[in-house]
């Protein structure tokens, strides 16, 4: 093995958001992690959301603003069911076949 080419590798502690920490070896001195085996969903069985830069906040947020509305695509197939319940072809517009019903009704009496 050539001398000086290849990094020096030691004893590191590794130290995780939660307070763990145990000893490995690595090229660098000391490691951060946000997960180890002590807090990771998958080794605890708890079920808890790992945020990574606020995208659930960001999430959270999107959803709590469109709960309230309807989406497109809800209103659109609003429209759609009306324009259906009223006998009209995609390209009538409404505000003609109301008027041509009212000039009929005016008629007949």
């Amino acid at each position: 093995m050539k001398q000086g080419l290849h990094p020096k590798y030691e004893e590191t502690t590794v130290t995780c958001a939660c307070g763990n920490t145990f000893t490995t070896r690595s090229t660098r001195q000391n490691l951060r992690t946000d997960l180890c085996n002590v807090c990771h969903p998958f080794y605890t069985g708890e079920q808890r959301i790992v945020d990574t830069a606020g995208q659930v906040e960001r999430f959270m947020k999107r959803m709590e603003a469109a709960s309230g509305k309807p989406s497109k695509r809800q209103v659109r197939l609003a429209a759609r069911a009306e324009r259906d319940s009223a006998g009209l072809q995609p390209g009538e517009d409404q505000a003609e076949t109301e008027a041509d019903l009212v000039g009929a009704e005016a008629a007949a009496n």
